[in-house]
């Protein structure tokens, strides 16, 4: 049986390249959002939904979603964004448990940035969350995306935080820059493939 393996983090966390660290070392890694942006251009349920609530012209005319519109919707409202959620979330679940079904693999990693804030996490055999100072995390989304100290800290705040997700979580991946990063991954790998379970 292919263990389900779910990493989230806050913003600026790093969990893509700890999942490029995985994949590196064999592991399948299905991102939630890069399937979300797909599927909302592609899938009929997502479309029908979105169109729906919000008229034909959330997509443009070659047919892909209005991205600047639907940001302006869902991150004024939160009722918006939980509506456009409910139409999203449920068909990257099923996506995801068709591909998890497809691999051959000891486990594979689902990454999410609202892993648990979805109620996602109960679907996995296990969860990680990836922690990092946030001071650390303003500073490496301001490099990475040229935001403001503010804007970034908005985000952050409208985030669960690192306390909320381990309460939850199986385990914690320590990227603050003092902890060793690669062996913390290579001995989580270790354990899934070689007991299928984390410790």
């Amino acid at each position: 049986m292919t263990l389900k393996v779910g990493i989230t983090g806050g913003i600026g966390s790093g969990k893509s390249v700890i999942c490029q660290v995985f994949k590196l070392l064999g592991a399948p890694v299905f991102e939630a959002d890069t399937w979300a942006k797909k599927l909302v251009n592609s899938h009929p349920k997502i479309k029908n939904g979105l169109i729906d609530c919000y008229g034909p012209d959330i997509y443009s005319p070659n047919g892909t979603i209005d991205r600047k519109k639907l940001a302006g919707i869902i991150f004024t409202d939160s009722t918006e964004m939980q509506k456009v959620n409910g139409l999203i979330h449920p068909v990257v679940r099923q996506e995801f448990m068709t591909w998890a079904d497809q691999r051959d693999s000891p486990y594979v990693i689902h990454e999410a940035a609202i892993l648990f804030e979805s109620g996602f996490y109960k679907m996995m055999d296990y969860t990680i969350v990836v922690t990092a100072p946030e001071n650390m995390r303003i500073d490496r989304v301001v490099q990475r995306d040229g935001s403001t100290f503010e804007a970034v800290k908005e985000r952050i705040n409208k985030q669960w935080n690192d306390e909320q997700k381990l309460k939850l979580a199986s385990l914690e991946i320590k990227n603050d820059n003092k902890t060793l990063l690669i062996p913390q991954i290579i001995e989580i790998d270790k354990q899934l493939k070689e007991h299928g379970k984390i410790w």
